[in-house]
């Protein structure tokens, strides 16, 4: 496994070492040991989550205040646009965001670590968002930031108003959101 810095240093993509032949391909998509050489982290995955989506739509940017989740995100099909926002206060990168395209085709995996918030959107017809969070889902503690606040001025590929939730048409800009003070525990 490779794995590739962003612009954020505790946001790593991983890219898989496939073999592939006529037949199709293998790679090993998840390895605890290799995972926790390769990021320095040592963290427990508690729950996996699969999503399938049309293309534009936009989940995000979501986050939990308490019971905080690191996310490791991968394609099974289709591609998306992945993006992660620093939200930890007192961090240099506090307010930046990093992104990366994850597709099936190109295997690579995206850690998110506690402390950020997360969003993608679907550019392919279709996209299956496989991950796997280092805590359990908590609705009470869940916190959206709008997916176009102008501060942070993400340039979503998006060819038109993208479809968005409920939920996620009520997000805040992130002057006005609730954030990390300082790295949640286990946090890089």
């Amino acid at each position: 496994m490779n794995v590739v810095q962003t612009d954020i240093p505790d946001v790593l993509i991983l890219e898989p070492k496939v073999f592939g032949d006529e037949r199709g391909f293998f790679f090993e998509s998840f390895n605890a040991r290799r995972f926790n050489e390769l990021t320095g982290c040592d963290v427990d995955f508690v729950q996996d989550n699969h999503s399938r989506s049309a293309q534009g739509v936009l989940r995000g940017l979501h986050y939990q205040i308490r019971q905080p989740q690191g996310k490791l995100v991968r394609v099974v099909a289709g591609e998306i646009w992945d993006v992660a926002v620093d939200i930890r206060r007192g961090s240099p990168t506090f307010g930046k965001w990093t992104a990366a395209t994850l597709s099936a085709a190109n295997h690579r995996q995206l850690w998110v670590p506690a402390g950020f918030a997360h969003g993608f959107v679907v550019l392919s017809d279709t996209a299956e968002v496989l991950y796997k969070t280092t805590d359990y889902y908590a609705p009470e503690h869940e916190r959206c930031i709008i997916w176009d606040d102008a501060e942070l001025a993400l340039p979503w590929p998006l060819a038109g108003e993208p479809t968005l939730s409920g939920k996620d048409r009520q997000g805040v800009a992130l002057r006005d959101a609730e954030v990390f003070e300082r790295a949640p525990a286990g946090a890089t």
